[in-house]
């Protein structure tokens, strides 16, 4: 369970009761609380989930870039998939090494691909080539470092919209998506890095999008994926090392998922199979279903507002600080940190950015509105999305393991914000 109540109804992050922390004069709320201890439970059941199968689990970090989460999983054995040099700085600070990490995105700076390639011994895992054009980039700056630049393709399956089960804001795998080397393109992306002395290619790859809910496009993309391995192999590439299927993985927001990340490892393990490319090691990059369940974002009441037949409860995160409600129409749990018992009612819950869609959605609480709530499931592409929009204060974030908070992040303060203002 992410968060659970004692025999008192306190609601309780991992044993912390969040009351505690919003108590604590450390720090003030709005903040972020993590259960490091369930973070590294769940990472260490999805690394099982392939049995004996060579495997990669690749910590997609823009869902958490926190540096005691990637320390902990980095500990385990988890790689990384980052999107720009700052990620990949974050990524080997945390102590991943650079066998581990794939480099996804569609416009990777030079002076960032340079970094990728001269990593370690022998760059990153590989730098993932999401266009044609890109691998002439990429060439030219392998050639400008004197060393082999280890590429994957990103492949686009170019999947029909209703095989996603997402929303259109996360999905990556269809036509007219930005990212990856369309399924027509492929066979010349292959001969384009094949013809080159500076690349080596050593994968392929998909991501059709996030939040996936149903298996079907992910099967569909991954029996792709081997069948174009395949090709290349009978075609005399033999420099693959691995298959990366990406990520994506769905978890319970409060209304149900019928799937979960072991469905989605038994998906790729079967393809393997069935494809006889059990030499080929399986890389996956799951960040939400790692993060996402294991992380609340705590908020005080301010007041409530009564307007005819409307009624409020305005708190003092914002959209600021958890913009996923109004970018995606996500839903999130909300619940007080107190006792809830008694009769309950409902109330909008809203925060103080002065945009109408800085609003959380009607939540059953208590009728005596309660002084402090947390919103659920926002481990994942909460903070890392969090800006100083109306001049507010960056979130703390707390990380809490054996029943203590062992490390806590400061957010960038409105003085801060207002500071750098000026020059």
């Amino acid at each position: 369970m992410p968060v659970s109540r004692d025999a008192k109804g306190q609601l309780l992050l991992g044993t912390v009761p969040l009351r505690q922390l919003v108590d604590d004069a450390r720090w003030t709320t709005p903040f972020y609380a993590y259960d490091l201890d369930a973070i590294v439970a769940g990472a260490r059941s999805l690394d099982r989930a392939f049995g004996r199968a060579p495997h990669l689990v690749c910590l997609a970090i823009k869902a958490n870039t926190a540096g005691p989460i990637l320390e902990a999983l980095g500990r385990l054995g988890l790689g990384a998939d980052v999107v720009s040099g700052a990620e990949l700085s974050v990524a080997t600070r945390a102590g991943i090494p650079p066998e581990r990490i794939v480099y996804s995105g569609v416009a990777k700076l030079d002076a960032e691909i340079d970094k990728a390639i001269g990593l370690g011994n022998r760059g990153i895992l590989a730098l993932q080539l999401e266009s044609l054009e890109e691998i002439a980039r990429v060439e030219a700056r392998a050639k400008a470092s004197g060393r082999t630049a280890r590429v994957s393709i990103r492949i686009n399956p170019s999947l029909k919209r209703e095989l996603l089960s997402t929303h259109d804001h996360i999905a990556t795998g269809h036509d007219e998506a930005k990212f990856g080397v369309p399924r027509d393109d492929v066979r010349e992306a292959v001969r384009r890095v094949g013809a080159s002395p500076m690349l080596n290619l050593v994968g392929f790859n998909f991501h059709i999008g996030s939040q996936l809910t149903e298996v079907d496009g992910y099967r569909e993309s991954a029996a792709l994926l081997c069948q174009i391995a395949q090709d290349a192999i009978a075609g005399g590439c033999n420099s693959l090392e691995f298959l990366d299927t990406g990520g994506g993985f769905g978890i319970d927001y409060g209304s149900g998922c019928s799937v979960t990340p072991d469905d989605f490892v038994a998906v790729v393990v079967r393809e393997f199979e069935r494809t006889n490319l059990g030499h080929l090691t399986m890389v996956v990059e799951p960040g939400r279903a790692i993060v996402g369940a294991h992380g609340v974002l705590v908020a005080r009441t301010v007041q409530t507002k009564v307007a005819g037949h409307c009624q409020w409860i305005i708190i003092d995160a914002g959209m600021n600080d958890l913009i996923r409600p109004a970018l995606y129409q996500a839903r999130h749990r909300i619940v007080p940190i107190d006792d809830h018992n008694g009769p309950t009612e409902s109330w909008v819950v809203v925060g103080p950015v002065c945009e109408s869609s800085d609003d959380f959605g009607a939540h059953e609480l208590p009728s005596k509105a309660p002084s402090a709530v947390a919103i659920l499931d926002a481990g994942a592409y909460g903070f890392t999305m969090a800006s100083q929009y109306n001049g507010r204060a960056l979130p703390d974030e707390l990380f809490i393991s054996n029943g203590a908070v062992v490390a806590v992040l400061r957010g960038r303060t409105s003085a801060e914000w207002a500071a750098s203002r000026f020059a």
